[in-house]
């Protein structure tokens, strides 16, 4: 895409996955890309790959380094960094603090890091990778569905409030993707998104599609539409289906 030749792009927890795929596919695009992971080993040989920058750290305090390391410009902002956080209502408090705060609080950090540039030069894009289940939701994983939410809520927030002022919001909610966090989902994961699971490089090409039509929502898995608008149409029934599939769980654990 032209819109991404020589732009300056930030791509959190870039290590593996979708981050590795968003990165290498906005480098193949012509993009100066920033890769970021809590541990910068992790993402060296990918920068080396794609002749990329690492900026090491967390990903709620990444932009002012991934600024300088770019020259004084981020074009693209992708917060993709996320944790995958099991557990029911009971879950422990340091489970959900830390749910939030990576899933959320970090989108929000950046943008308020990002917006002032943003605003003044009437330009600017913000990528969010949420889930389907911050759409739908997820069983056996109530902090993970929650703050996924949590993180659609925010992009569709900053979307609505500054898309006339030159700010773009993609929000990306694939259903399984084959990455360790799926491969660390457990049996919900084998039951709910494994069966339809697809490569990361499959997100990257559906931002991409959605960056070039300038939509907002970003559904690898294009299915999910159809299960939104059955969930905002019957919500019962909806609530209905998915304790089927939680009792479905529950058998096979049994």
């Amino acid at each position: 895409m032209s819109t991404v030749q020589g732009a300056g792009v930030v791509v959190t927890g870039a290590g593996g996955g979708i981050g590795a795929a968003l990165a290498r596919r906005f480098a193949a695009e012509g993009a100066r890309v920033v890769v970021n992971d809590l541990d910068g080993g992790r993402v060296r040989a990918l920068a080396e790959e794609i002749g990329g920058t690492v900026v090491a750290g967390d990903a709620s305090v990444v932009v002012e380094a991934a600024r300088e390391a770019l020259g004084g410009r981020i074009d693209v902002f992708c917060a993709n960094a996320g944790l995958a956080s099991g557990g029911d209502a009971f879950a422990e408090e340091d489970v959900w603090a830390r749910a939030w705060d990576v899933n959320v609080m970090a989108h929000v950090r950046a943008a308020k890091a990002l917006l002032p540039e943003w605003l003044e030069r009437g330009s600017g894009r913000f990528v969010s990778t949420a889930s389907a289940a911050g759409l739908l939701t997820m069983i056996g994983a109530a902090p993970y569905s929650v703050t996924k939410h949590g993180a659609v809520a925010f992009a569709e927030w900053l979307s609505l409030t500054y898309r006339h002022r030159g700010v773009q919001v993609h929000s990306i909610c694939p259903q399984g993707v084959r990455t360790d966090m799926l491969s660390n989902a457990g049996s919900a994961g084998d039951l709910v998104l494994a069966p339809t699971a697809i490569e990361p490089e499959a997100v990257a090409d559906a931002l991409f599609e959605a960056m070039a039509e300038d939509r907002f929502m970003v559904l690898p898995h294009p299915e999910v539409a159809g299960y939104y608008r059955h969930r905002a149409s019957d919500p019962d029934q909806w609530i209905g289906n998915m304790n089927r599939l939680q009792q479905k769980w529950e058998g096979a654990r049994a």
